[in-house]
């Protein structure tokens, strides 16, 4: 018996999820019947049976109708067709009257069929959720549990070709990942013992032990389903407007509806039977069905295609407000910029040995945890220097360090800390032209002078160069930001190819900055870390982070972008610019296509059967050009 409930439970679950379209297709077939009934004058049985279509075509979308005008105490499409229905029922006219139903019926589930289309890309992802994991205890034995059962500090064992069951880092093993669901990078990412893994991503080679770091409800995949699930659920300002304006009209076509059954009778000599049968037509044609379609669906498909493409909407009004940017604003480090710079020279003094002198610095530079330090002593490593020379040290704040290696003292850092003048003339000078060259410059001096200098300059990234390239294609104006002095934000700015840099950018000055940037662009963007840029980011038409899909990232700007690909921002606004015309087509399209059903019913050149045609057909078609939006091919 339980093997059949399970046979049947997809069907049953199929025929609810398409049970508007079934009813609407029942009810074509009692017109059919009811059609040939009144061919062969059985009319009475011919009434019942229309009444029946009626009943079964008409019900889902009567009660939505009924409901909505309630609720909202605001008059909608649903009971314009509702009346219209009624209306060609009591002229006589019962074929056409339920034809306007089936037909209504149909456009209606294909609307829902196409709503449901967009929102099946969140379906997707939470089925890409595991239910259940390996469990390891503390004998290191493996049970397999559900995964709601977990909680922070359990250790999970993943095999090869799972999903990663919760967010946490691995404890064990090596591995490649496929992150696609979380970032649409489709190239799996090696992860080693420490590194972070996140719930719903793809184990792809080597079985490993993680160590479960936050509970599901927490976890990034959760939040990703949870701000894409709000950003449909929110309304863009277009189609909140035109949800406003479809009350107003409804009122406006209801009185133009009751003029018609009276002026054309007194006016132009039309009988009474033709005056209530177009005013029947203008209850149809009038309708603002498609007009009403025009915004939602196409909204919709654009957040769906951008969720997978690694590009999280907070809203449609995000996704409208990135179509009109004329700016925008860069953060440099971690955003045009690695953030982590890297050593280009190191230069010692006449008659040293560079090797032995750079065991010596990074032995004093690998106590220390400055980004700068830590620079020089992965430089080190990659010169084969195998083992540093032990270094006792001092650290002065602000400035560097004092260092005795092999009782020789060593000062490390700063000019003003080694003594400028020798610093300024080391090497002919060459701390003056690296400094022009953008690239921070650190001293080592012993007790004869200085004896070394490591210029470091933080890279920038090979993406942001072909963002910025991007973006200039599309017309729009870039700009960085960064705490740098002058001379060091020229280069980076001419490296990344952006059209202009404020140097010396302080984080609590960046506010003043972009509203200056506002006042001259009008609609400016900001990209950053989400972290020391929220306030710019908030402060923007539209706030960008990245940050490799942190936490921080999501709960900060109106955009997230699940990697560090700057362009990505190029095809959210490409993407947005779609969805923008788009819209102004379907809007377009239903006014031009409203308009020429009711002159054309005016002139008694269009039928209730064509109008029905005509205005579903269009209601169809902008839907479907909405749902083009789902192709992520833009």
């Amino acid at each position: 018996m339980e093997t059949i409930k399970q046979q049947n439970y997809p069907l049953i679950e199929n025929m609810k999820e398409h049970a508007e379209l079934v009813a609407a297709l029942a009810s074509g077939l009692f017109i059919l019947i009811a059609w040939l009934l009144g061919k062969n004058d059985m009319n009475t049985l011919s009434i019942l049976v229309y009444v029946l279509a009626f009943i079964i075509g008409g019900f889902a979308k009567a009660k939505e109708g009924v409901e909505e005008t309630i609720a909202n105490k605001e008059l909608n499409v649903e009971f314009l067709m509702i009346l219209a229905a009624i209306g060609s029922a009591i002229i006589g006219y019962w074929t056409e009257g339920a034809i306007l139903i089936f037909i209504f019926a149909v456009s209606g589930a294909l609307e829902t069929y196409a709503m449901n289309k967009s929102h099946k890309e969140i379906s997707a992802l939470m089925n890409l959720q595991p239910e259940e994991a390996w469990l390891v205890n503390e004998q290191g034995e493996l049970t397999r549990v559900s995964v709601s059962t977990l909680k922070k500090g359990d250790h999970l064992f993943i095999k090869p070709g799972e999903r990663v069951p919760a967010d946490g880092v691995i404890f064990e093993g090596t591995t490649a990942i496929d992150e696609a669901a979380i970032s649409g990078e489709a190239i799996p990412v090696t992860k080693l013992e420490g590194e972070e893994v996140f719930a719903g991503t793809v184990n792809m080679s080597g079985a490993v032990t993680m160590e479960m770091t936050k509970p599901n409800s927490e976890s990034l995949f959760q939040k990703i389903i949870d701000l894409v699930q709000s950003a449909q659920d929110e309304k863009s300002p277009s189609q909140q407007f035109i949800e406003r304006f479809e009350g107003t009209y409804v009122k406006f076509v209801l009185i133009a509806v009751l003029l018609m059954m009276f002026i054309p009778h007194f006016i132009l000599d039309w009988d009474w039977t033709t005056t209530f049968y177009r005013a029947m037509v203008l209850l149809v044609v009038a309708s603002p069905c498609a007009l009403v379609a025009s915004i939602m669906p196409a909204t919709l498909s654009a957040i769906s295609n951008g969720a997978k493409s690694g590009i999280l909407f907070k809203g449609g009004v995000h996704l409208e407000n990135l179509s009109v940017l004329n700016a925008i604003a860069f953060d440099k480090t971690g955003t045009l910029t690695r953030g982590k710079p890297i050593v280009t020279e190191f230069i010692v003094r006449e008659g040293i040995d560079q090797q032995q002198m750079l065991s010596i610095v990074a032995g004093i530079e690998s106590q220390s945890n400055h980004p700068l330090a830590q620079s020089i002593t992965a430089y080190a490593k990659q010169q084969g220097v195998k083992s540093f020379d032990k270094a006792q040290i001092e650290d002065v704040p602000g400035w560097g360090m004092k260092a005795v290696v092999d009782n020789i003292a060593y000062k490390v850092g700063k000019a003003d800390f080694v003594g400028r003048e020798d610093a300024m003339h080391f090497a002919n000078g060459i701390a003056l032209t690296l400094a022009d060259e953008g690239k921070t410059v650190i001293f080592v001096r012993d007790e004869k002078g200085i004896v070394a200098i490591a210029a470091m300059k933080d890279t920038v990234r090979e993406e942001a160069k072909r963002a910025i390239a991007l973006l200039k294609e599309l017309g729009i104006h870039t700009i960085m930001l960064t705490g740098d002095n002058e001379n060091t934000a020229k280069v980076i700015a001419k490296e990344a190819g952006v059209d202009a840099y404020i140097a010396e950018c302080l984080p609590e000055t960046k506010v003043q900055h972009m509203k200056d940037l506002m006042a001259k662009y009008k609609h400016v963007g900001m990209v950053g870390d989400g972290i020391n840029d929220a306030p710019a980011l908030a402060t923007a038409t539209t706030g960008i982070a990245m940050g490799e899909g942190t936490d921080v990232a999501l709960e900060t700007a109106d955009v997230v972008l699940m990697k560090n690909d700057l362009s990505k921002i190029a095809y959210a606004i490409k993407l947005s610019r779609k969805m923008q015309k788009t819209v102004k087509q379907n809007i377009a399209f239903s006014i031009s296509v409203i308009a020429l059903l009711i002159i054309s019913n005016f002139l008694q050149a269009v039928d209730l059967p064509l109008g029905v045609i005509g205005h579903e057909g269009s209601t169809i078609l902008v839907i479907l050009n909405g749902l083009r939006l789902l192709n992520k091919n833009i």
